[in-house]
This record gives C-alpha cells, structure tokens and sequence, in this order.
C-alpha cells in the first residue's frame, strides 16, 4: 500500500491503471461543515498478482492536480467499480467536471443479485470475500493528519476487497444475462443532472404538513434563498436554517427584523445581516407570486383514484416476482409506483425496460384481469384466465 502525494506519483499509478482491466475506487470526506464535501482522501486498487496494487491517494498532505484521474476516468478501456457510487461520483463531477466511464456500482449489481435491498459493503464483503471489516475508523475525522494505521488500513480494505466482489458480481451477471439491467440503473448515476442541485427545486424536499399554494410559494421562496445562500458560500443549508425553521418562517410571514426575532426556530445569526434580508426578501416574494404560478404538491397524483385491492395484489404479484428472480423489491417498484398502477398510470419506471420482464408485463396482465394470481406450494404464480 502507497501513500501518493504528487501529481508525478499520481500520474504514474493512473498510467498503469490505464492498462488494467478495471480499477475499484472510493474516498473518504467530510461535508458536516461545508456545502459541498470535502475530499480526504482517494483509495484505489488494481488486480494482479500477489493481490495486487493498491495506492490511497492523499489531497490534505500533499499538493498535486487529479487531472491524472479525471484522464483515467474518460478512458473508457478501464472499468470504475464503486460501491455506492453517488457521493463519491458528486465530488468528482462538483471538483473535475467528469463522471466516470464506464461505471460499475456493486451496491446497484448486488441489488439485482438477489443480495436484498441496498447492501452494505461490509455485508458483502462477509458474504462474497468471506472476510471481516474493522469498522472502528468509520466516523473519524478524515481530514486531520497524520492518519492512524488503523484509519489506512481501513480505508485500503474498502477497495481491496471490492476488487473480488466485483469480479464475483460481474460473472454472475453475465451468467444470468442481467448486464444489461445494471447498465440501466447506472444511467441515473452517469447522468450530471443527478449532481446539481437546483435552487428553485429545492423546496419539494421541504416536508410540510400544509399543502396551501399560497404557503407553498413561500416554502419555495426561502429554500430557493437558502440554497443559494449556502451554495455561495459553501456552507451546509442547515446553517443558513433549518427546515423546521423554514416551514416557521413560511407560517409567520414575518415582514421586518422585529418580527423575524421572533422566531423559535431561527438561528441567532441568521435574524440579522444578509441572510435575515434574504428572508424578509423571500417572503415578500412569496406573498407577490402569481395565483397561476402558485406550486402545487405531487400535481396530479394527488386526484389519483387507487383501486386498493388491486394495489394489494400487485403487492403480493411484487413480492412473488423478487423472490423469483432475486432481484430487490425497492429496485423493482415502489409502494407508490403500485399505487400508481392500480390507479390506471402507465408511463412509470416499473412497467418499462428490464422492469417490464421481471414484473410489469404480469403487473399489466392483473391489472386487466388477463391472469389472477394462486398459490403452487409455497409459491405465488400466475394463472392465465380463459376470457371466452
């Protein structure tokens, strides 16, 4: 295990991962004080003899450019296996601009292997590597130097033995022909939208317990400020205010400092200065939008009419079709994509691409009444129905 602090170093390793089969990558960051994480420290390993070679990559002690990375991301001879992909690839795309290619993501492959629902490395790595992870270095601060024998040695065993559970998983997805399914889970990985967060969106995070337009529009308004505020300054939103603050403020409507120092909820700094006339802005604007621009919650979902014994079986049909393919119920459709169907929608994730193979052809067939459902032993399975 090397510890590389220069570009030179860095370059030299990505060259000889440029003529690997595959590299297995994680990082380990920090973003409870800031917006954007914070990168600590990069691990990557390669396959080969002897175990191997694996490098962690140290940002904090040294002082080195990752174009060598970035360059050894686009090439797309090399496969980049993740686990968990998505806040390791946020920092790559927010710091390079690059997404890696192509993308290999074992949590999203054991997922459609029959390993359940959202896997944890640690459990694959007992399942698939037969080993045993200390874990005891999880939550330490990754940023303060120098870092501990048990801080490397943990870091290094997040991608030694992902080089093992991705062989394990590729061969078997390629033995049941399911490639192609991981492949299409992973475009919502590769795409840079699923990266940048936009401020006028950022209020149907917000839980509300009011659906009011009229309250909405304000709950719009001040996430729109916040984020912002805290994306310019990289500061975590939750130090700008919290989202219990937020919906406070979005009720009381408050229109002068006064008013606003008389919230519970708002944090002492936040009553004065930029981000109290943010707020004051925010409502203002709120208060001001249009009666045809007013946001509404979930749009027409909301006048759905779910036919509830229809969702129950399309429940018992889901759960009947995981445990025969092995494939995570969560990855297949959700509670409200049932609900969805047995109201009469179509256009959904559930009922398209490999989805549609594994339950949504049989979803549609209940939903007309072309098949009801029995039991074979202890099994759930289909009957086509004679509708002469």
């Amino acid at each position: 295990m090397d510890i590389i602090t220069t570009t030179e170093a860095l370059a030299a390793f990505c060259d000889r991962a440029a003529k690997a089969p595959y590299v297995t990558v994680d990082t380990e960051f920090l973003r409870e004080r800031t917006y954007y994480a914070k990168l600590c420290l990069m691990q990557m390993a390669l396959p080969g003899p002897d175990g191997g070679e694996v490098v962690l990559v140290d940002p904090i002690a040294g002082q080195m450019s990752f174009e060598p990375v970035y360059a050894l991301f686009r090439n797309k001879d090399v496969v980049k296996v993740f686990h968990a992909a998505r806040q390791d690839l946020e920092i790559f795309w927010v710091e390079g601009k690059v997404i890696p290619e192509p993308l290999f993501d074992t949590q999203v492959a054991a997922m459609v292997c029959g390993f359940g629902d959202q896997v944890g490395y640690e459990t694959l790595v007992r399942k698939i590597a037969k080993a045993d992870l200390d874990k005891s270095s999880r939550f330490t601060d990754w940023s303060r130097r120098p870092l501990s024998e048990a801080q490397l040695t943990y870091a290094a065993a997040d991608v030694t033995h992902l080089r093992e559970i991705y062989e394990y998983l590729d061969q078997r997805l390629i033995k049941t022909g399911r490639t192609a399914w991981v492949a299409e889970e992973l475009a919502v990985l590769e795409d840079p939208a699923t990266y940048e967060t936009d401020p006028d969106t950022a209020w149907q995070r917000v839980k509300t317990r009011s659906n009011s337009p009229r309250f909405l529009a304000i709950v719009k308004e001040l996430a729109r400020f916040r984020e912002t505020y805290a994306q310019s300054r990289d500061v975590p939103r939750t130090r700008v205010y919290k989202d219990d603050a937020l919906v406070e403020l979005a009720s009381t409507k408050p229109q002068n400092e006064a008013e606003l120092g008389r919230s519970r909820l708002l944090l002492r700094e936040a009553r004065k200065g930029d981000i109290a006339d943010g707020i004051l802005a925010a409502v203002k604007a709120g208060l001001a939008t249009k009666n045809e621009d007013l946001p509404r919650i979930n749009g027409p979902r909301e006048s759905l009419q779910v036919n509830t014994a229809l969702a129950d079986l399309l429940r018992v049909l889901l759960k009947a079709k995981s445990e025969q393919t092995g494939v995570a119920q969560k990855l297949i459709a959700s509670a409200s994509d049932l609900d969805a169907i047995a109201a009469g929608e179509r256009d959904l994730h559930a009922l398209h691409g490999w989805r549609h193979e594994v339950f949504g052809q049989e979803a549609l067939k209940l939903c007309e009444g072309k098949v009801a459902l029995a039991t074979k032993g202890t099994n759930v399975v289909t009957v086509e129905l004679d509708r002469d």
